[in-house]
């Protein structure tokens, strides 16, 4: 497949779908003329997020996953790669979804399944992680908490993922707010995660956040693209930006697996409790 050009953003996204709609059009217009491959996009870039994680009294617009808003991202995207995030109507229920899409159409689809706080109140939860195929090779897509979780990230690396594209409207620490944003709790674990996930499954990873304030929460930025040996490659800070990477996706996870291969070298008989709830809490 050759080197891959990879970008992550972050960057502020508020309700007025319109508006978000005519900012991608430019972003990709230029990243298009810069030849970026991937791009990976926030979640709730078409909508916004919720302004109180513990007590969300508004929720996104929902929207339709085959509605006029991704078609026309679609018709945007052209030979790029996009990943995209947005509420999804589902009947009378809607997720905090995102959507992996070119000119050719929507390749891939995510629905949130790990919900901090009061989410609940306003997404359903999302029941799975699939891997699947786009231009720039298999990607598996996560949301933000999601991350969180080690097993979220093997399932999709299991399932042949060799790129993952987490989309995150991450907010620094609720409870212990630290006064400068680099000594923040979240904004640590935030990029600790990061790196764990892609060096632990020997992949690569690129890091998407929203940025700026809404309601109540204010969200850390931090985009960036990881290799499969978890040393970043590229980055952004607290404000906005993008994390842009150039790399040879299959050879490096192959280069990082060639002598270490954690997928195929686990013990999974010896890991009992993996879906045992006795002790947790």
């Amino acid at each position: 497949m050759g080197t891959t050009r990879v970008a992550a953003l972050a960057g502020h996204f508020g309700s007025d779908i319109a508006r978000a709609l005519d900012k991608l059009g430019g972003i990709i217009e230029r990243l298009a003329a810069e030849r970026v491959d991937l791009l990976v996009l926030p979640d709730a870039t078409l909508g916004g997020y919720i302004g109180d994680l513990r007590n969300p009294v508004t929720a996104p617009v929902a929207l339709d996953p085959d509605g006029p808003e991704i078609r026309l991202l679609c018709s945007l995207a052209g030979a790029m790669t996009v990943c995209v995030g947005y509420a999804e109507r589902a009947g009378e229920l809607r997720y905090n979804a995102a959507t992996c899409l070119t000119g050719d159409g929507v390749l891939g689809h995510h629905r949130k399944v790990h919900q901090p706080a009061g989410e609940h109140l306003a997404y359903a939860a999302g029941d799975s992680f699939t891997a699947f195929d786009t231009p720039v090779g298999r990607i598996g897509m996560l949301i933000d908490y999601d991350k969180t979780f080690p097993e979220s990230a093997r399932t999709l690396a299991l399932d042949g993922a060799r790129t993952l594209a987490v989309l995150s409207a991450w907010p620094a620490s609720v409870t212990d707010r630290a006064s400068r944003m680099p000594n923040d709790r979240q904004a640590r674990l935030f990029d600790l995660y990061d790196m764990a996930r892609a060096a632990e499954n020997q992949v690569v990873l690129a890091s998407s956040n929203q940025t700026g304030v809404t309601g109540s929460l204010r969200f850390l930025g931090q985009a960036k693209v990881v290799g499969p040996g978890g040393d970043v490659l590229a980055r952004t800070w607290s404000k906005g930006g993008l994390a842009v990477a150039d790399i040879d996706i299959d050879r490096e996870v192959d280069r990082a697996r060639r002598v270490l291969r954690h997928l195929a070298e686990r013990r999974v008989e010896t890991y009992h409790n993996l879906v045992e709830e006795k002790g947790v809490g």
